[in-house]
């Protein structure tokens, strides 16, 4: 089957499986397929499955003592699969305040793309957008879908320090940063909901596969819903989300 995954060793305690080079939906429900099945073949062994845009990674918590028998199993386990669809896909809303304080990089965006502030709040919280994987930090979520008419190359020199909440813009990507961290993404805004907490389980709530609407606010209801937030009283907005 040509569109059959590479599967190869990564080291003495992984296997690399990949699939064809490309960004797509289609793809992203083979590999959460895919990945869905190997969580349950390895359910009573300590392995963990990530994901990328094209790949999975089974990293093993030990060396493999057969290399080759392992890439077998998987290979098999593959060969006999079913692709179905997901079914379980949510869509979480996330409010975003573009305010000058947050939105540092709107005024280089607006001159850039000859768009209007408004315009840019307007395009960047129309689409649905696509949860790919999460990485980078924890809990920060690579979002597919940004509109072309805002699609903008990254910093050539990212910044020493990108705020908490920060929604960023790079390449065709838009993204939250859950903690503050060094980057290079353009920064239209922030967003006041805690995305990652690791007391929680899962401590990101937001899986690949799910879908993210933004919806802006002003700064008093960024800092009401920050309150919330810190007294545990903020209710995420989601619901299924229907194909």
């Amino acid at each position: 089957m040509s569109d059959f995954p590479k599967i190869k060793p990564m080291g003495e305690r992984g296997i690399l499986i990949e699939f064809q080079p490309e960004i797509s939906e289609k793809l992203l429900e083979k590999l959460l397929f895919y990945k869905n099945k190997l969580e349950e073949f390895y359910t009573e062994v300590n392995v963990e499955v990530i994901n990328t845009y094209n790949s999975l990674l089974i990293s093993y918590m030990f060396s493999i003592e057969n290399l080759y028998d392992e890439i077998l199993t998987v290979k098999k386990l593959f060969d006999e699969a079913k692709i179905g669809k997901i079914n379980n896909q949510q869509v979480f809303h996330l409010p975003v305040c573009y305010d000058e304080e947050f939105g540092w990089d709107l005024e280089l965006i607006a001159e850039e793309k000859e768009l209007s502030k408004e315009e840019i709040i307007k395009l960047h919280t129309a689409p649905f957008y696509t949860v790919y994987f999460t990485g980078f930090l924890p809990g920060f979520l690579y979002l597919g879908g940004l509109d072309k008419k805002l699609q903008i190359s990254r910093k050539n020199q990212p910044r020493m320090k990108i705020e908490k909440g920060a929604v960023g813009i790079g390449e065709n990507q838009t993204g939250i940063y859950p903690k503050s961290s060094p980057g290079g993404w353009q920064i239209l805004g922030n967003c006041p909901v805690q995305l990652f907490d690791k007391n929680n389980d899962p401590p990101c709530g937001i899986s690949a596969g799910d879908k993210v609407k933004f919806y802006s606010v002003s700064k008093a209801e960024f800092e009401e819903i920050s309150a919330q937030v810190s007294e545990g009283k903020f209710q995420l907005k989601k619901e299924n989300y229907a194909r």
